[in-house]
């Protein structure tokens, strides 16, 4: 992907970010809402727990303080103890609170009980929570209903059926162990009533407190978003102006090594104008074949700029109307590589570097600077070496004079499959049967009054060939 490719695309990306800012307001807003819920329930637990407990222990001081001087004695409950009226009337005077008191001996018999007590010195099965204060002299609450009948006393008769109580089992000690317990019945509704007013204080303020959480982070995340789309805009047009700027240097960049080009191409005379020659030919052969237009731009070029390493040939062997020794020889082939690293450093005509590199390989492997062979040569290189060929031979050169037609079709052939690509030489002479002014050649006359178009349209069956040998390697 090029660089202004790259950089279009930034704005793109950052303009979804406002969505995603919406999706984060979304997500955080459930999971404060989750937040509160699970605070409040908590909360709510602990004030139950609180509230409830403290009921307990109020209940179970207030009843050991009463009745334990009374029923423990000698270091055991004593079974219907004598329990003076005064106690009675002070039982009687809390009954809106507590309900019933009952006192158990270890062995689940019931020493004492504030109602009915014609139940006094019977023995009972030992519950969970009374076994609890007997056996490990722990206390236990629990808020029983109307019709739990037995765990309640059966809700006393005169009280409401509808009253909840909080259950409570509390152990009687003496002398550091335990000796019976208490089972005390609370009415619980203060106690729930409490509970309630504490369950919506904390639901009302969990409630606040997230929902401030969260109008304050959605007003920082709004002013972030604001500040983001500011910067999105700031960067799209940074963006257009740099694409801008890109394009600029890669025009003026073309501009200048075509202009080092044309500069080298005068040091030359005859050769002047040969690039463009070049570059006509390569791309009528480049249509023929059916290339793509991004194939066809960097032909262009590489066609256009083919020999622009000759920059580092001393101009004496570019004119040498003589023959060139192994060492000058050596030396002008190293125009290949020195074009391929100029056009190297410049990322618009990377895609050019193998076409100017390898235009001077050979279908059979002879050629330089590789030693390339068969499909291993570039399409694009291929297709310049046979228009720069045909470019040579038709053109005034210092060491000869331009080749007829004719001859210059014969020499192609006879390189057909050998020094040139066949699928090219074949793409050629269809562009020049064809197109021939596009080539800037003779237009074809009448058939028979030219020996040249007579051969052209006239050659051998793989020149018409519909699916002439391809090329396996990119231009």
């Amino acid at each position: 992907m090029s660089v202004p490719e790259r950089l279009a695309r930034i704005p793109s990306r950052l303009q979804r970010r406002p969505s995603l800012l919406v999706a984060f307001l979304v997500v955080s807003a459930g999971i404060l809402a989750g937040g509160a819920v699970v605070l409040g329930v908590v909360l709510t637990d602990a004030l139950r727990a609180h509230t409830v407990g403290d009921a307990r222990r109020t209940a179970s001081t207030y009843v050991d303080r009463l009745l334990r001087p009374w029923l423990a004695r000698g270091g055991a409950v004593e079974v219907n103890g004598s329990v003076p009226p005064s106690v009675r009337r002070e039982l009687a005077h809390r009954s809106p609170e507590i309900v019933s008191v009952k006192v158990w001996a270890p062995d689940g018999t019931l020493a004492w009980a504030s109602v009915a007590p014609a139940r006094i010195g019977r023995r009972y099965p030992v519950d969970a929570g009374l076994a609890a204060a007997l056996r490990h002299g722990r206390s236990t609450d629990e808020i029983v209903g109307s019709e739990d009948h037995d765990r309640a006393e059966r809700l006393v008769e005169a009280r409401d059926p509808a009253t909840r109580l909080l259950e409570v089992y509390a152990p009687v000690r003496a002398r550091g162990r335990t000796i019976g317990a208490y089972e005390v019945y609370v009415d619980a509704r203060s106690v729930l009533a409490d509970v309630a007013r504490g369950r919506r204080v904390i639901w009302l303020v969990t409630a606040a407190v997230f929902a401030a959480l969260w109008v304050a982070l959605a007003v920082l995340v709004r002013g972030a978003s604001r500040k983001l789309r500011r910067q999105t805009r700031l960067l799209r047009e940074h963006s257009r102006a740099l694409t801008e700027a890109y394009d600029t240097l890669e025009r003026r960049s073309l501009e200048a090594i075509e202009s080092l080009n044309a500069t080298i191409e005068a040091r030359d005379p005859l050769g002047a104008g040969q690039s463009l020659l070049v570059q006509r030919i390569a791309l009528a052969i480049g249509r023929e074949l059916g290339l793509g237009a991004t194939a066809l731009e960097a032909l262009a070029h590489g066609a256009l700029l083919h020999d622009i390493g000759n920059i580092a040939v001393p101009e004496t062997l570019l004119g040498n109307p003589g023959r060139l020794t192994p060492e000058e020889y050596e030396h002008v082939k190293l125009h290949a590589d020195e074009g391929a690293a100029i056009l190297a450093r410049l990322s618009p005509l990377r895609r050019v570097v193998p076409i100017v590199r390898h235009h001077h390989e050979r279908w059979d492997g002879a050629g330089y600077p590789d030693g390339l062979a068969g499909g291993d040569v570039p399409l694009g290189a291929a297709i310049v070496a046979v228009a720069e060929a045909w470019a040579a031979m038709t053109s005034n050169r210092p060491y000869r004079c331009a080749m007829d037609p004719d001859d210059a079709v014969g020499e192609l052939l006879a390189g057909r499959g050998s020094q040139f690509s066949p699928a090219v030489v074949d793409a050629f002479l269809r562009a020049a049967g064809d197109r021939p002014r596009e080539l800037w050649l003779r237009p074809a006359p009448a058939p028979g009054t030219s020996r040249a178009v007579e051969r052209l349209l006239s050659a051998p069956a793989y020149v018409r060939d519909p699916h002439p040998a391809r090329h396996t390697s990119a231009p």
